[in-house]
């Protein structure tokens, strides 16, 4: 055995290995920019110029929103609408210095995206359903 032989092995245990591919991962996603803004959830928005069209822009989420740990559970829908246009490209103003006009459809208190979860919404069916479940026969001809 070389002498790299106890270093090798110790990279392809799955702990280590998981650790320096997390590190790499975090490595080539490392960016730099300005701070554009924080909005009322603690999420942070930044810009640096000189990444190629689409990636200019990102959020880093906060932990914690309307009383949920986000940490592990980052969503998009966290992004609230008066952030969204700016962080899509769809204006170069800020909500920090062009604020938003205030819309009746627009939500006071930003909401999660449920669907996946028990509380999605399913709307009420009216017709029949097409795959009908089996009912086994009753045991005594009955």
């Amino acid at each position: 055995m070389t002498s790299r032989g106890p270093c090798l092995l110790t990279l392809s245990t799955g702990l280590s290995n998981e650790l320096s591919r997390n590190w790499i991962t975090q490595v080539n996603d490392l960016k730099t920019g300005a701070l554009i803004g924080v909005d009322k959830y603690g999420n942070k928005y930044y810009e640096d110029k000189r990444y190629f069209f689409g990636r200019q822009r990102w959020v880093v989420y906060t932990e914690e929103m309307n009383g949920k740990r986000t940490f592990w559970e980052v969503d998009g829908s966290m992004v609230p609408a008066e952030w969204h246009r700016w962080l899509h490209c769809m204006t170069d103003d800020p909500p920090t210095t062009h604020p938003p006009v205030p819309r009746k459809f627009l939500a006071e208190t930003h909401k999660f995206n449920l669907s996946g979860s028990a509380n999605q919404y399913v709307p009420y069916s009216t017709t029949r359903k097409k795959i009908h479940e089996w009912v086994p026969p009753k045991a005594g001809g009955q």
